[in-house]
C-alpha cells in the first residue's frame, strides 16, 4: 500500500511542479490571462472535456483490442490498466514506466507478450504522428519559408534512425527490451491482422480528436487561422515533440516551446501558444492521471492461477 501511495503522491507532486513552477509559463500569469480572455463557458468546458474523454476512449479501445490477441479483457479492465499505467508512468522518462505498469496487471506467463503489445500500441500511434508530422513539415517549409536546411536536418535524422532500426531487425542476435528482433518480428506477424488494423484506426481517430481539440482552443482564443494552416503547425509540433527524448511530465514544456516557434508563422501570440499547450496537457494528461490514481490505489496483483 505504501508503494501505491508513493506513486500517487509522486505523480501529484510532478503535476503541481509543472503547473506552479513552469519555467515557460508562470501559473499566476496563465490564470490571469484566462480570466481576462473570459473564453471558457460551461458549454466550451464540457465540449473540451468531451473531446478528451473520446481521445482516451479510443486509446482504451485500442488497448483492449490489441491485448485480446493474448488475453481477453473487459472494457472496464482496459480502462483501469490504461489510466492506472498513465499515473504510474507520469514521471518516468519517455513513459517507460508504462511498460512495467501494464505488465503487472497480468500474471507472469503473459507479461513478456504484454510488453510487446504495449510496444506495438505505441509504435502505431507514433506511426500516425510521423506520417502527419512529416507531411506538415513539408507544407510548412513550402508555405511559411521554414529554413529548408533545418527541415532537411530533421528529416535526415529521422530517416537515419528508421533505416538503422530496419537494418538491425535483420540481425537475429540484436536485443530490444530483452527480446531479439527475430522474436519481435515473429510475434508481430502472428498477431491477428484485424487487431493491428483496428489499433491503427483507433490511433488515427485519437490523432484527429486531439489535433482538432488544439485547433478548437485556437479559435476560442480568437486566432484567425484556417483548419488546414493550423494542422500544418499542430502536426509538425507533435512530430517534433515526439522525437525529442524527455521526461513525460516535461512534455508540456517541449510542446510549448515548439508551438511558440511554429505558430509564430501564423502570427499567434507566445502567451496564447503556451496557454493552449498547458490546457491540452491538463485536459489529456492531468485529468486522466487523477482518475488513474484511483485505480493505482485499488490495484491488486493478479491471481497466480487464471
Amino acid at each position: 500500500m505504501l508503494i501505491k501511495i508513493s506513486l500517487v503522491v509522486a505523480s501529484f507532486y510532478f503535476i503541481y511542479t509543472k503547473l506552479a513552477k513552469n519555467p515557460s509559463l508562470d501559473f499566476s500569469i496563465f490564470y490571469q490571462f484566462l480570466i481576462k480572455k473570459n473564453i471558457f463557458t460551461l458549454k466550451t468546458i464540457i465540449f473540451l472535456i468531451f473531446l478528451s474523454i473520446f481521445n482516451w476512449f479510443f486509446e482504451i479501445l485500442k488497448w483492449q483490442e490489441l491485448v485480446s490477441s493474448v488475453k481477453i479483457i473487459s472494457l472496464k479492465k482496459a480502462l483501469e490498466q490504461s489510466l492506472g499505467s498513465l499515473t504510474a508512468s507520469l514521471f518516468t522518462p519517455n513513459r517507460i514506466g508504462e511498460y512495467a505498469a501494464k505488465a503487472i496487471y497480468f500474471t507472469k506467463a503473459y507479461r513478456k507478450r504484454i510488453l510487446l503489445i504495449n510496444l506495438l500500441s505505441n509504435l502505431l500511434q507514433m506511426g500516425i504522428t510521423c506520417v502527419f508530422g512529416i507531411t506538415g513539415l513539408i507544407f510548412l517549409a513550402q508555405l511559411h519559408g521554414l529554413n529548408i536546411n533545418n527541415l532537411y536536418f530533421v528529416l535526415v535524422i529521422f530517416l537515419i534512425v528508421l533505416t538503422s532500426f530496419i537494418l538491425l531487425t535483420r540481425r537475429n542476435d540484436v536485443l530490444f527490451k530483452g527480446f531479439s528482433f527475430e522474436k519481435l518480428k515473429f510475434f508481430s506477424k502472428n498477431l491477428p491482422k484485424k487487431s493491428v488494423v483496428l489499433g491503427l484506426l483507433f490511433s488515427l481517430l485519437r490523432y484527429v480528436i486531439f489535433s482538432f481539440q488544439f485547433y478548437y482552443l485556437l479559435t476560442l482564443f480568437e486566432v484567425k487561422i484556417s483548419y488546414f494552416d493550423a494542422m500544418i503547425c499542430i502536426s509538425s509540433m507533435y512530430f517534433l515533440a515526439s522525437i525529442i527524448p524527455s521526461i513525460f511530465v516535461f512534455d508540456v514544456v517541449i510542446k510549448g516551446s515548439i508551438a511558440v516557434y511554429l505558430l509564430a508563422f501564423e502570427g499567434v501570440d507566445e502567451l496564447v501558444s503556451l496557454s493552449i499547450t498547458a490546457i491540452m496537457w491538463i485536459l489529456n494528461f492531468v485529468l486522466p492521471s487523477i482518475l488513474g490514481s484511483y485505480y493505482v490505489l485499488r490495484f491488486k496483483f493478479p491471481k497466480t492461477v487464471e
